[in-house]
């Protein structure tokens, strides 16, 4: 991994490729992104970078928080989130990262929590089918149905599809292509779908398939 960004997502669009085909797209407002704080092998064990995304008012964070912030001399920001990257020396604390770090035609993997659902029954949550709605099977149909065997195994078997919580997962899409970088509106538009609602926090690397 050499690229990260983070960002936030706007919603879905589309555009129009030079010979005139609709390119479904999502809006990710990517950056600015401060560097806080650069890790090296030597010192911490292993290269990383931690970048900020959303300024915030220091009197919403707590004291380290701040001290973290003022010690980089960088604006406090709302979000705080480290890249393992195969190379740090390129970055230096307090340089800001903004979309231009990628360009048109990279390949990417985009990070994102995906939409909650809160506790869902099967049907929602698994995508499975009602039970008839004949005589002798009611009085509910959308219960989950069959457990197994009473007698063998005497046990339901794990990893079942049953009611739950379901959404609020980190998801990660690879291999999406950047279709175009709005320097101007610090806008990433990346061709398909990504996780998560929009306003949803997401990051942006360089795809690890290449």
């Amino acid at each position: 991994m050499n690229k990260a960004i983070i960002g936030r997502k706007l919603g879905m669009t589309q555009i129009f490729s030079a010979d005139g085909k609709v390119i479904p797209v999502t809006v990710v407002e990517a950056g600015p992104c401060p560097v806080v704080q650069i890790k090296t092998v030597e010192r911490e064990g292993y290269s990383a970078i931690k970048l900020g995304f959303d300024e915030v008012d220091e009197k919403k964070l707590n004291k380290p928080q701040v001290g973290q912030f003022k010690k980089a001399g960088v604006p406090c920001q709302k979000v705080l989130k480290e890249f393992r990257l195969d190379d740090v020396s390129t970055y230096e604390v307090g340089k800001t990262l903004t979309v231009e770090t990628f360009t048109e035609g990279d390949k990417v993997d985009v990070v994102g929590t995906t939409k909650g659902h809160g506790f869902s029954g099967v049907i929602k949550r698994w995508n499975q089918q009602r039970l008839k709605e004949t005589h002798g099977v009611g009085p509910v149909h959308r219960e989950v149905g069959s457990m197994g065997a009473n007698s063998s195994p005497s046990r339901v078997f794990k990893n079942k599809h049953m009611p739950g919580q379901y959404g609020v997962e980190r998801v990660t899409i690879q291999n999406l292509e950047i279709v175009k970088v709005d320097v101007a509106r610090n806008a990433l538009l990346i061709k398909g779908a990504i996780p998560g609602p929009k306003g949803g926090i997401v990051t942006v690397t360089d795809s690890v398939k290449g």
